[in-house]
């Protein structure tokens, strides 16, 4: 029998150096390990709350405009070895987030809610998302 091959899970600071190429040292590992994870050589998880920092730290700090925080990111998400579960909703989650101007962990909510897991919040921007919510 073989051992599951290993994912590994891709933290904040990996994916904004990649992104920025920023940094003398960390700019061309981050590089290096996503051509790895293009080759599907390793097999990597960008998890929500990563992908949530990344979007405030472009956003805020950077001052990166959502319609290019939305496009590299989506694009991060789609390399082959990203097997993100959640990709879909993480995607969906992109797309709200550049076309509502909204806060990216209300765009996840409103993105994963569903008939069976609907959102509860008194958040009345959840409704402008068309969030499947469920009042209290």
């Amino acid at each position: 029998m073989t051992p599951p091959e290993k994912v590994y899970l891709i933290d904040t600071n990996v994916i904004l150096r990649f992104l920025l190429d920023d940094h003398a040292v960390f700019s061309p590992k981050a590089r290096a390990l996503m051509r790895e994870v293009s080759g599907k050589i390793r097999l990597a998880v960008i998890p929500a709350a990563v992908l949530a920092e990344c979007v405030y730290v472009l956003d805020k700090f950077y001052h990166v405009p959502r319609d290019e925080i939305t496009d590299t990111l989506s694009r991060t998400l789609t390399i082959p070895g990203i097997i993100n579960a959640d990709k879909a909703e993480l995607l969906k989650a992109l797309l709200l987030f550049r076309q509502f101007g909204s806060d990216i962990v209300d765009c996840m909510l409103a993105a994963s809610s569903s008939e069976q897991a609907p959102v509860v919040s008194f958040d009345q921007d959840l409704d402008r998302l068309k969030a499947l919510t469920e009042t209290i």
